[in-house]
């Protein structure tokens, strides 16, 4: 078995950003999805409304839709890529929040990052929005559902 040279790495080893210039835009898309596990007074509180910072599920919307759009300030190697769709959806079930980001482009490079930080995010500040009512509030279980597209192509986690 021959070793694959790493791809953030130069030959001095130093990392890099790979050049991606001579690869031709495609459709790619990305799924991810989290939870954010919460005490069942804060579902009720999340379910009736009375979160003392107020609708979280919207602020956290939002955020999640911010964090895609910044994924490249956020991890050194990642390309800035343009951002063509992204849905952030919330449900908030007897284990708390459940999350799941897909984003969209067509682009040189893939959106698992983006997807994966649109989680991250919108989780965070679900916790922000909660921490007030308990602080035992937690992120769990991000993760890549499934990506679309590029040289890789078509990839769905199994269960």
């Amino acid at each position: 078995m021959s070793e694959q040279p790493f791809t953030h790495l130069d030959d001095a080893g130093h990392a890099r950003m790979v050049d991606v210039t001579a690869k031709q835009p495609t459709v790619r898309e990305a799924t991810a999805a989290g939870l954010v596990r919460c005490a069942p007074h804060v579902i009720a509180a999340l379910r009736g409304g009375t979160v003392p910072k107020g609708d979280v599920l919207a602020v956290a919307r939002i955020a999640g839709i911010s964090g895609v759009k910044r994924t490249a300030e956020l991890l050194p190697l990642a390309h800035v890529i343009g951002i063509h769709g992204v849905s952030v959806d919330l449900e908030i079930t007897p284990g708390g929040v459940e999350i799941s980001v897909t984003v969209r482009t067509a682009d040189r490079t893939g959106v698992e990052m983006e997807a994966l930080t649109g989680v991250a995010v919108a989780a965070l500040a679900v916790v922000d929005m909660v921490k007030g009512i308990d602080k035992s509030t937690a992120i769990a279980d991000i993760r890549l559902i499934a990506k679309s597209g590029g040289r890789s192509g078509d990839w769905h986690r199994q269960s």
